[in-house]
């Protein structure tokens, strides 16, 4: 695996072989004495294929989100009552002018 990370970090460094077709790269790694994975993976331009040899692991989707609480979700208990001003004693509403 250090020979194929170190094959690829020469390649990152080259501009020649960075920008070199497939059929190129191929030829250099074939004297390189490149991994089978690492000539396959530039003959057919599939990076996948050097997942195992890399030890490429899936990685699980995290659990945590970044949405807002369950409490925000939640309506406002005081903002649902009614907006009529409270009552007086007789029933009747406190605004508006007093005719007693």
């Amino acid at each position: 695996m250090s020979d194929t990370i170190e094959l690829l970090e020469a390649i990152g460094r080259d501009a020649s072989l960075r920008h070199a077709s497939s059929e190129e790269l191929a030829s250099v790694l074939q004297q390189a004495k490149a991994s089978d994975a690492l000539k396959a993976a530039v003959a057919s331009s599939d990076r996948s294929l050097l997942a195992e040899e890399l030890g490429n692991k899936v990685n699980d989707v995290p659990q945590a989100t970044q949405s807002p609480g369950f409490e925000e979700d939640e309506p406002n208990r005081e903002s649902d009552k009614s907006d009529a001003p409270p009552a007086t004693d007789d029933g009747k509403s406190s605004t508006g002018p007093s005719t007693k």
